[in-house]
């Protein structure tokens, strides 16, 4: 996926991200030796990059993706062996880590997690932030802190129950078991399994990326404040006025009439 991507300069350890001509970046989970595995370092860093990458001219979509063939093994099991030791330090890496959670949710621009190979813990939890999800057959996906008699932090329970149903979200977090691709497909939990998921993942990107980014940020805005118990009315205001004399909706309906595509 990152072929013909230039790398941008604010990438850190075991995070690279790449932005392409075509509008599309990509986020790199990068640590290939430990199968991806998160550190707090990592956790700590997506905020800022992800406001860094928000700013970049011409960005349209966000894919994220794991190196050498996975997506992410968890968090780093040594170091979660130091943070539980001490009952402050098991606080603030909480903290480090819903604050990742909420940032790429919070992403201004349509965001696909491309999914290989595990897909477990905190990297199924920053999956389900994404909004949505396409998976390899080999993918495996679960989130495992019944396994470490860990209580798993409020923000990505509630966003695991809203993508999937209470039932469901209480089977995998009650079992830690890791579902295949294809039953994730069923419970909803990833919306396509491609075998080369890559290709379908950068097809479906270009798509969003030819569409109306005014169109996706209000549908976002919605959402968000629906899940989050706001106003959607509210949300979607601004989006509103701001359509009535933004360029869109006349592309758009001219493209329509001489039987072209937009350029939004």
């Amino acid at each position: 996926m990152l072929q013909g991507r230039r790398e941008l300069p604010y990438g850190v350890p075991g995070l690279r991200v790449a932005l392409g001509e075509d509008g599309i970046a990509v986020l790199t989970l990068d640590r290939p030796e430990k199968r991806n595995a998160l550190t707090r370092a990592m956790w700590e860093a997506l905020p800022e990059l992800l406001r860094r990458l928000a700013k970049e001219p011409g960005l349209r979509v966000l894919l994220v993706g794991g190196a050498g063939g996975t997506f992410s093994a968890g968090a780093d099991i040594a170091e979660l062996r130091e943070v539980y030791a001490d009952a402050a330090t098991a606080d603030d890496y909480h903290a480090v880590n819903v604050r990742a959670e909420e940032a790429l949710a919070a992403f201004p621009h349509p965001t696909l997690a491309v999914l290989r190979g595990a897909c477990v813990g905190g990297g199924c939890q920053l999956a389900v932030a994404c909004d949505l999800r396409f998976a390899a057959p080999d993918a495996r996906l679960g989130i495992t802190p019944a396994k470490l008699g860990i209580v798993y932090p409020a923000v990505p329970t509630v966003r695991l129950t809203r993508l999937v149903g209470p039932a469901r979200a209480s089977y995998l977090l009650f079992s830690g078991e890791l579902l295949p691709a294809a039953t994730a497909l069923v419970y909803g939990l990833v919306e396509e399994v491609a075998v080369d998921v890559e290709a379908r993942a950068l097809e479906f990107a270009r798509t969003l990326a030819a569409r109306s980014a005014q169109t996706q940020g209000a549908v976002k805005a919605v959402i968000a404040a629906e899940l989050g118990g706001g106003d959607p009315q509210a949300a979607v205001a601004g989006w509103e006025r701001a359509s009535r004399t933004a360029p869109d909706v006349a592309e758009g309906l001219a493209a329509f009439v001489e039987r072209r595509q937009p350029k939004f």
